[in-house]
């Protein structure tokens, strides 16, 4: 079965311009020198889900987690709304371990966007601060044979800023359609 993606691809452009317009009034009101934009590499790492790794395990199966390349890039519009992008690189084919051998998948890599909400930002001295972000992301990919597939995802991240420009963050990710753990590390820069 495909999805038709055409609403949600208009509602997400809807969304993106009611924020850009919004977030427009208030830069003009912040000071000029304000940063709104972050670029980060860094590494995720996609944890299956309890519910297939029983099915795994009555087949005799271990599942090895897939690592992949974090290019990650985040709009800041607004003072507390953010609004990522992401694309996940695979470094590697999804790994099994079945009856002693290692049985190797192709690994699909995701893209996707979201909104992000700042939780709370702590100074920690005059140039560090501590904030973190949680919120709603859509991530896309394609399959081996060549279906699109979607996946809401609730997101979250920690990130220590030092000198208004150096970023390193720590975050976790909650794939609800896949049912699926993912952790992610990097570091990046504000400009």
């Amino acid at each position: 079965m495909k999805l038709n993606f055409t609403p949600f691809i208009i509602l997400l452009c809807f969304l993106f311009t009611v924020i850009n317009n919004i977030s427009g009034q208030e830069l003009i009101k912040e000071k000029k020198k304000s940063k709104n934009f972050e670029v980060s590499f860094g590494q995720s790492v996609l944890f299956i889900s309890n519910s297939d790794q029983i099915d795994l395990l009555t087949n005799s199966a271990v599942v090895l987690p897939t690592t992949s390349i974090l290019f990650f890039v985040e709009l800041r519009t607004l003072r507390k709304v953010r609004i990522p992008l992401f694309y996940n690189l695979p470094t590697g084919a999804k790994q099994f371990i079945i009856n002693n051998a290692i049985v190797h998948e192709e690994a699909s890599s995701s893209f996707g966007t979201g909104i992000q909400f700042r939780l709370f930002k702590i100074n920690i001295d005059a140039k560090s601060t501590l904030e973190m972000e949680i919120g709603p992301m859509a991530s896309f990919g394609i399959d081996k044979k060549s279906n699109m597939w979607f996946a809401p995802i609730l997101a979250t991240r920690v990130r220590v800023m030092k000198n208004e420009n150096f970023v390193m963050y720590i975050g976790g990710t909650y794939a609800v359609g896949l049912n699926s753990l993912g952790l992610l590390y990097g570091t990046g820069t504000i400009f």
